[in-house]
């Protein structure tokens, strides 16, 4: 079996996948996104399916959100330079480890403005992730749907969580995979996607790496970098895909499978649109903001099904891909990389935490801040 993963990336494009990801210009029906997408499990993005939201008109207003939510207090996720969920280099070891964000309650009011006017110490961004669309902005419920109806009759089931996602141009997430079919919809600026399937799970380079935390002093405007207590570690992939100009041959080198395999599925997701990413996806996200300074999006987990396609997929990443080294090996065995995410209690333990960057390290190879 070795040496021949390799093919499978390319066939699975030829005979699935194409080469771009399918534009819907209007609603699927729940039929069609069953047979079309779901059972393939092939993302696609719909126009026109949100064009009846007040959120379209009404969120981009910069007035708007400020006195919507004038006394709510949300929960800000603060990094020095917008990359929370990710692998950054840690003064006390030789290799990399995996930070979160530093989350802090803040009236809304203010966590916006550092949103759209940062200060050039910090990257604030609101995302939350534990269903905290209906948890912390409950006063937006009639802005928009609180599910996608021919998803959830596609689905058979409603969205476990419904999220909000308020960010500016220097936030992005580095590659990771999530156990639900997500809806994510977008309401003021762009999302910009890299997208690879499941297939391509060697391409990632996962790795466990140290846990961390970053901790913010307002008092002396700094961030301090700490390891977590006790010792813990995280599957994470390896992959930049973006390195800063200098260092792209050196990522090439380390990382010869994403960089000399087929180019991941590039997608921007503009305002008024909906990108479904099938479960398992790997995505990596960067945004642009829209004339309010932010890029304001609203997704919905839907539960994926624990079926065969689970069952192959897991198989596939057990096996040996002849040209991974030591240094890069994907952990063996599948409930390192999955972790407790991917079984069916998966919800309890993504829930379970006061901020979704300590859930997201405890559960999954998995969520960054999308």
């Amino acid at each position: 079996m070795e040496g021949k993963v390799e093919y499978l990336w390319e066939e699975v494009r030829e005979l699935s996948l194409g080469t771009t990801v399918d534009r819907l210009h209007s609603p699927p029906t729940p039929l069609q996104f069953l047979r079309d997408f779901v059972s393939q499990n092939k993302p696609c993005i719909i126009s026109n399916a949100i064009s009846h939201w007040p959120a379209l008109s009404l969120w981009p207003n910069s007035s708007y959100l400020p006195a919507a939510l004038s006394s709510s207090i949300v929960f800000l996720h603060l990094t020095p330079d917008g990359h929370a969920d990710a692998l950054v280099p840690h003064p006390s070891l030789p290799s990399l480890c995996f930070v979160s964000a530093h989350v802090q309650p803040t009236p809304f009011p203010q966590a916006l403005d550092l949103i759209r006017r940062p200060p050039s110490h910090l990257v604030a961004y609101l995302q939350q992730q534990n269903d905290c669309f209906r948890t912390e902005y409950g006063e937006l419920e009639s802005d928009c749907d609180g599910h996608i109806p021919w998803a959830s009759e596609a689905l058979g089931c409603l969205p476990e969580a419904v999220n909000l996602w308020i960010g500016n141009h220097r936030s992005q997430t580095s590659f990771h995979k999530d156990h639900y079919e997500n809806l994510y919809a977008v309401v003021s600026g762009e999302k910009h996607f890299l997208l690879l399937p499941p297939t391509d799970f060697h391409r990632m380079y996962i790795k466990e790496y140290p846990a961390a935390r970053y901790s913010y002093s307002q008092e002396k405007g700094e961030f301090r970098l700490e390891l977590e207590e006790p010792e813990r570690y995280v599957p994470w992939s390896s992959v930049d895909p973006c390195p800063a100009t200098g260092n792209l041959k050196q990522e090439n080198l380390k990382f010869p499978l994403y960089f000399n395999g087929p180019k991941p599925f590039e997608v921007t997701v503009k305002a008024g649109e909906i990108l479904y990413l099938p479960s398992m996806w790997f995505h990596h996200v960067s945004q642009s903001p829209g004339e309010d300074g932010c890029t304001i999006a609203v997704n919905y987990w839907y539960d994926m099904q624990f079926d065969i396609k689970y069952a192959y997929f897991n198989f596939l990443q057990s096996l040996p891909c002849r040209s991974i080294n030591d240094l890069t090996t994907p952990e063996s065995g599948c409930e390192q990389d999955l972790g407790p995410h991917a079984s069916p209690n998966h919800l309890n333990s993504r829930f379970s935490g006061d901020e979704s960057a300590t859930t997201n390290v405890e559960i999954d190879t998995d969520r960054g801040n999308v």
